[in-house]
């Protein structure tokens, strides 16, 4: 079983890179062999919609976006991580999925697996907002939910934390770390 995370936040050590921490902690108590990507530490170009992509399902883009593909079609279990900005994903993890137009293009111009097979991949989505207001995640779930879709990774829930925004505030909610530790656990166990 290999796990990886994706943190689309931009600061380290904040509340999102504590909760993936603990989602991937989770996964490892159960034998999961599991890999982090900062996606803030990489080079990913925006999609340039160039339609390339149409002619193989490879993007002509050459940048670290080549690792991130590469790691995501070894992925069994893919947690993506990221605050909310403007009440969707951040800027980081916006560029990442976006590119993921290659892997769009393989499904439904070539039709290939999008992701170069078709095992059962499982998705979570892990996310804080500064805010408290109803329904504060729907616009980044709708784009996580569609991200998911397209690479054929079934969604298994996610972790949603309303009203965190100070830098290291999700200590503050007594259960968040233990429900990220266990929610990792469940998704290696999938």
């Amino acid at each position: 079983m290999r796990v990886i995370g994706i943190s689309g936040s931009p600061r380290r050590g904040g509340n999102t890179d504590l909760l993936l921490a603990e989602v991937m902690k989770g996964a490892t108590s159960k034998g999961a062999e599991v890999k982090t990507i900062i996606l803030n530490d990489l080079e990913i170009s925006p999609c340039q919609h160039c339609d390339a992509c149409f002619e193989a399902g490879v993007c002509k883009v050459k940048d670290d976006m080549q690792m991130v593909y590469k790691e995501l079609e070894k992925a069994d279990r893919i947690v993506l991580a990221s605050p909310l900005h403007f009440r969707g994903v951040s800027a980081q993890a916006k560029a990442m999925i976006d590119r993921c137009q290659a892997l769009w293009a393989r499904k439904y111009i070539l039709k290939k697996p999008p992701l170069g097979d078709n095992r059962e991949r499982k998705g979570l989505f892990v996310s804080v907002g500064g805010m408290k207001m109803a329904n504060l995640f729907e616009p980044a779930l709708a784009t996580v939910k569609a991200w998911f879709s397209v690479l054929n990774i079934a969604y298994s829930g996610d972790l949603l934390f309303p009203g965190v925004d100070e830098k290291g505030a999700i200590k503050n909610y007594p259960d968040a770390l233990k429900q990220a530790f266990t929610a990792g656990q469940r998704l290696a166990e999938e």
